[in-house]
């Protein structure tokens, strides 16, 4: 399936006043460089405490990473201004899935099968993700390992699709082995210019005291290897340090984003909010075992990525988060287990290439589907508006979500050691405006801190990750602006 063709964009330009529809930093009023690069908020329990020792591991590339991420974060701001309002564009929208694992790491199946479904199934890039591994060089596996792993007649299958003469066999000490292609070679057979691409990533598969802490890293050149840390923030810094360095070493956007936080309870919004250089996370995961509903002790990501986003804009004084929706998929026979086409991206973009792609996700121009379509995702500076309108299908119904916080329900909470994500106000992330229909708008006043969207639909998910799943959308944070304006009395 071809890219579909962009609406006009509508988006905010910079200039002020400074309410923005995209995360980038910026600081109204203030020439200074203050980006969230110059380190990790201070932490509020010991759990989360950075130890002093971190700082002699990061100073060689600390501060050259401050400023030429700086400058990196200003040329973006230059170029990556929306159009004005009412000038047409040449952006595109291109659907992907950033999350895959492959039999380079725990998946069932080979790359070149893998790339093959999503090509077929109308995306136009993937991510090839596996753990802490680049699908590079050679590497053969044994032949039964695909079985084991649950495919069903995975060689057979995989040897009509490409030909015998396309799969290489041997036997060692009685061994058959199979060997697995690398990633050049994969791009060789499915790769079309303008239709289909592949994006070198990696999942850094890293965790603190038995917590889980995994970070995509997308558009990566070298390996990432888990850094480790004190706590799990530090953690976390660690490893987007460690991409950072590679992005600017490499001259190339790399974008890191945050992997199921609920998965082992490893990483909680209170955690997420203190760590200013991470700027994206999932908002869904298409794993059943991620844990995307909470419990009574943990909140939905729904409610996380709210949390999350008060506090950075309340308290820490620094840019949202946003979310993507992906896969994590491992399994590709059958329905069970985490398979593909559960969740993806929509990334409005110039163009089909890495670099335009980034930089679009980067400047927030995308939203996160579990299989809703939306045809236009604007935002008007001069009326504060964001606006949706979703491409339905026939027989479906719509329910468009205005999810945000008012700046006085996040005034005067206090973080302390023992705060929990359970302590804090409903308020924050409260339902603003519900629109039944497939066009919803809301305007964006002073009194908010930011807003999103979530649109809902009737439709139950083809292939759920859990009992009674419908297909969703979600935009990105829209209308904050930095620095927050002094609460009214």
């Amino acid at each position: 399936m071809g890219p579909v063709n962009s609406a006009v964009l509508r988006a905010p330009a910079i200039a002020p006043p400074l309410r923005v529809a995209f995360p980038l930093r910026q600081i109204q009023g203030d020439t200074s460089v203050k980006p969230s690069l110059l380190g990790p908020a201070p932490s509020i329990s010991a759990r989360h405490s950075k130890a002093p020792t971190r700082e002699a591991r990061n100073a060689a590339v600390n501060w050259k990473c401050c400023l030429a991420s700086s400058l990196l974060v200003v040329l973006l701001l230059a170029s990556l201004a929306p159009a004005a309002r009412g000038q047409e564009t040449d952006r595109t929208w291109y659907r992907g899935n950033l999350h895959t694992h492959s039999l380079w790491s725990d998946g069932n199946d080979f790359p070149e099968m893998i790339a093959d479904w999503y090509k077929s199934n109308g995306y136009h890039f993937l991510g090839l993700s596996d753990h802490n591994i680049l699908s590079r060089g050679e590497r053969w596996i044994a032949a039964d390992t695909p079985q084991k792993r649950g495919a069903i007649q995975g060689i057979e299958r995989y040897q009509a699709r490409f030909g015998a003469d396309g799969v290489e066999t041997r036997e060692v000490d009685g061994v058959a082995q199979v060997r697995l292609k690398n990633l050049d070679e994969v791009r060789g057979l499915l790769e079309e210019p303008g239709q289909f691409i592949l994006i070198e990533s990696e999942e850094i598969t890293d965790s603190f005291e038995n917590l889980p802490i995994h970070i995509n890293a997308t558009n990566i050149g070298e390996l990432v290897r888990p850094q480790g840390g004190s706590s799990v923030r530090d953690t976390i810094d660690a490893n987007l340090r460690a991409v950072e360095a590679q992005r600017i070493k490499l001259g190339r956007p790399i974008l890191p984003h945050l992997n199921h936080p609920n998965f082992g309870w490893g990483v909680s919004a209170l955690d997420l909010a203190a760590v200013e250089r991470e700027r994206f996370f999932e908002i869904f995961n298409g794993h059943p075992s991620v844990r995307q509903l909470g419990d009574d002790t943990h909140p939905s990501l729904e409610r996380f990525w709210d949390i999350a986003n008060t506090l950075r804009l309340s308290h820490y004084k620094t840019a949202p988060l946003m979310g993507l929706a992906t896969d994590d998929s491992h399994h590709y026979f059958g329905g069970q287990g985490p398979t593909p086409g559960r969740g993806w991206v929509q990334v409005r973009a110039e163009a089909l290439d890495p670099t335009k792609l980034l930089e679009a996700m980067e400047a927030g121009d995308f939203y996160a589907s579990t299989g809703v379509t939306l045809r236009e995702v604007s935002w008007d500076p001069v009326k504060a508006e964001v606006r949706i309108e979703i491409a339905p299908e026939e027989g479906v119904t719509y329910e468009i979500q205005f999810i945000g916080t008012r700046r006085l329900d996040a005034a005067g909470f206090e973080l302390t050691e023992e705060t929990t994500p359970t302590d804090l106000p409903e308020t924050w992330g409260a339902v603003l405006e519900t629109v039944t229909g497939t066009e919803g708008s809301f305007i964006v006043r002073d009194e908010f801190l930011y807003v999103r969207a979530v649109v809902i639909s009737s439709k139950p998910h083809p292939n759920p990750a859990w009992s009674g799943q419908v297909e969703q959308a979600w935009t990105q944070p829209m209308g904050w602006r930095l620095p927050i304006p002094a609460t009214p009395e």
